[in-house]
């Protein structure tokens, strides 16, 4: 079904990225996977522990176990040592009342056992050792389950695995782990301005940068990448790459998209596809067309190299981690003071490139160079981006802004 959206008013950044969302539905096919394959996919399903992790009680100290009743209330008591218990190779004789084991880390508490004395809180005498009044029963224990209890729910799905998350998962004895399969993303850039880098540049002509800060951020997401280079500025080539790209889950260009001559992406998505909205009011990136290409979800970023990385981060990765069968989430903020004053006019939400530093215990940001949408080694410098409401003017030096740090995005 085609739409008309020509004449439609931008969008606000929350409703667009609302109506993205709104669409997607999470890839159904899964795959097992090996623990050392499966850091940053996303769990198929909610995972349980079938049993308890530790599964057996187990001394967090090194020093001497025996039982609480053998603790003196007052003075000194002398304990027995009859053996030793070891990680892997436990004591499996009875402790009795006067006795007690040697025990490391980790080692499994003997039959009898409650309690673990530090090896510094003790003197040794011989074949025993002597405890002092003060300890309490449990000391120094590490009880069955006390990490994760048996039959409880471990992981959720829908969760991107972490180091530690397979560490959990090897815990309970899983070598594999059931994982959606990766999101399958067509790429290709547009412009008949743009050449590959590490070719020769004729007059007019630049090296194309989109897919490679793209294609980086895709990889970041765990994205299988099907990348077609640059397409030029000719409607057939146009169209030839689109009729390629209709069976991959999501399918992303740069270039094209805003009202130019030569700015045939949009169109021609019209024809073959469905065009939901093209407009956001938002700088930098005001020209981002969403639809629906074959199967395919369709984003077209604008060329300019700035506002085709921000639009990424702000609707194009939440996008895929829905596909990815992640749970949104609210992208991490921080409230800053600014250094200098950031020109703007009230009616569209500006995301300037900043960078933060700690003060006093309070955060300040400043600008981090140029901000047109075409200078990409300000993004390079910045390590946050500083949100400009729509409503809002000039801001002044010394005002309250919300940021978004960057190692929080894709």
């Amino acid at each position: 079904m085609r739409r008309d959206t020509a004449t439609a008013p931008p969008l606000s950044v929350e409703e667009a990225r609302a109506r993205i969302l709104a669409n997607l539905m999470p890839v159904e096919d899964t795959e097992l996977l090996r623990l050392s394959a499966a850091s940053g996919r996303v769990l198929a399903a909610d995972l349980s522990a079938r049993e308890p992790v530790p599964g057996f009680a187990n001394s967090a100290m090194d020093g001497y176990a025996l039982a609480a009743h053998s603790l003196p209330q007052s003075g000194e008591r002398h304990l027995r040592v009859i053996g030793k218990s070891l990680a892997g190779h436990p004591h499996t004789g009875t402790v009795g009342a006067d006795e007690c084991v040697r025990i490391m880390t980790g080692a499994m508490l003997p039959p009898g056992c409650d309690t673990v004395i530090m090896q510094e809180e003790v003197r040794t005498a011989g074949e025993e050792i002597v405890i002092g009044a003060g300890h309490r029963a449990g000391e120094n224990v590490r009880l069955p389950g006390g990490d994760i209890p048996g039959g409880s729910r471990v992981l959720s799905g829908g969760r991107r695995l972490r180091p530690a998350d397979l560490g959990v998962i090897a815990s309970l004895g899983l070598a594999q782990v059931q994982v959606r399969r990766r999101v399958r993303v067509a790429v290709f850039g547009t412009g008949d301005e743009l050449r590959e880098p590490g070719t020769p540049l004729a007059p007019g002509q630049i090296y194309e940068r989109n897919r490679y800060t793209l294609g980086a951020s895709l990889a970041n997401l765990g994205a299988e990448v099907r990348d077609l280079g640059i397409v030029p500025d000719e409607p057939a080539a146009i169209r030839a790459a689109m009729h390629q790209t209709m069976q991959a889950d999501a399918v992303l260009t740069s270039g094209g998209v805003s009202v130019g001559d030569t700015d045939y992406v949009r169109q021609i998505l019209g024809e073959l596809g469905e065009v939901r909205f093209w407009r956001v009011a938002m700088k930098p990136g005001k020209p981002l067309a969403f639809g629906r290409l074959g199967r395919a979800w369709f984003f077209g970023l604008p060329g300019n190299p700035v506002s085709a990385l921000v639009t990424f981060q702000l609707f194009v990765a939440p996008a895929l981690r829905a596909l990815a069968g992640e749970a949104y989430r609210e992208p991490l903020t921080l409230r800053a003071r600014t250094l200098g004053a950031f020109d703007k006019r009230p009616g569209r939400a500006e995301f300037a490139r900043g960078m933060l530093r700690r003060e006093a215990g309070a955060w300040l940001v400043e600008t981090a160079g140029s901000q047109d949408s075409s200078a990409l080694s300000s993004m390079s410098r910045a390590d946050c981006l500083i949100l400009l409401p729509a409503a809002a003017a000039t801001v002044p030096a010394g005002s309250e802004v919300e940021v978004m740090p960057l190692d929080a995005l894709p």
